[in-house]
């Protein structure tokens, strides 16, 4: 195969034609980042953080496809992912993916030292989420610590610590990321009950569009403790009751559980990042 062609398919691979996951790792390290910048973030910082969560998403695609390599032939919706139509090997996407993360890791090289030490469980977060679908009844909660541990690492890059507002920024994005990822999983779910593998929506069973819903509330609610507690604004909160309004728009799509308008719900969530990262700007901006 050309040297072209291999690259085509190692994109495919790191899926990065598919922006969304890297949208959606990318809005909580964002939030992160302007909570503890104080609406001010180092600029250089910002952009070492970009690149790392694209790197990072990358990275975690190919161990996702490469842990999944047996499985996804048998779903229709990943049936024609370059492992399941056998155009890489096991070893080009471990090389791959080591390549990825190991670019990602000398990003935060000019960082300080606290935030090398926690890139490392990033990294195992990130290599090792696939995996849990094999015993964990819920991963898609295990995806959300993963996702959302650019806002530690956020604070320790800006502050040189981790205080509380970190982790708990962490906690709601749990909680979004089961909510969204649940959504992702009911796309799958007939298909993931024939192989076997573990989901949030075969765990959640008929009470799945209510445990996203839960999720949801659980999320918005966290964030508005948070507004309380950094003394907030109005256009957060603006932003807060939009996202609200996305969310209950979602409950519409997914109610009735088709593969596609639940795949569609899944992507909507990239405007519930967006609306209120504005809202935090904006909050900040405009004081």
């Amino acid at each position: 195969m050309l040297a072209r062609e291999r690259l085509v398919v190692y994109a495919q691979l790191a899926r990065i034609d598919k922006p969304i996951g890297t949208l959606l790792l990318l809005w909580p390290t964002l939030w992160g980042l302007w909570l503890a910048g104080n609406g001010q973030p180092n600029i250089w910082v910002v952009l070492i953080f970009i690149a790392g969560t694209f790197l990072m998403r990358s990275a975690g695609c190919v161990i996702n496809d490469y842990a999944d390599r047996h499985f996804d032939g048998a779903v229709e919706r990943t049936k024609h992912r370059p492992f399941a139509r056998g155009a890489v090997s096991e070893r080009e996407a471990l090389l791959l993916a080591a390549g990825l993360a190991a670019i990602a890791f000398l990003l935060v090289l000019p960082l300080n030292q606290l935030t090398w030490w926690m890139s490392l469980p990033a990294v195992v977060l990130a290599g090792s989420y696939p995996f849990t679908k094999r015993f964990f009844p819920l991963p898609q909660a295990y995806l959300g610590i993963a996702f959302g541990f650019g806002i530690p690492m956020a604070f320790a890059a800006l502050n040189n610590e981790v205080p509380l507002l970190a982790w708990q920024l962490l906690i709601a994005n749990v909680f979004w990321t089961l909510a969204y990822d649940t959504e992702y999983a009911m796309c799958d779910k007939p298909d993931d009950l024939k192989i076997g593998i573990k989901t949030s929506a075969i765990t959640f069973g008929n009470y799945d569009v209510l445990a996203v819903m839960v999720c949801h509330v659980m999320f918005l609610g966290i964030m508005a403790a948070i507004a309380a507690q950094q003394g907030l604004g109005v256009w957060f909160i603006a932003s807060l009751c939009a996202a609200a309004v996305l969310m209950m728009k979602q409950y519409q799509t997914i109610r009735h559980r088709e593969r596609m308008a639940c795949f569609q719900a899944f992507l909507d969530n990239n405007k519930v990042g967006f609306v209120i990262f504005v809202g935090l700007v904006a909050d900040f901006g405009l004081r």
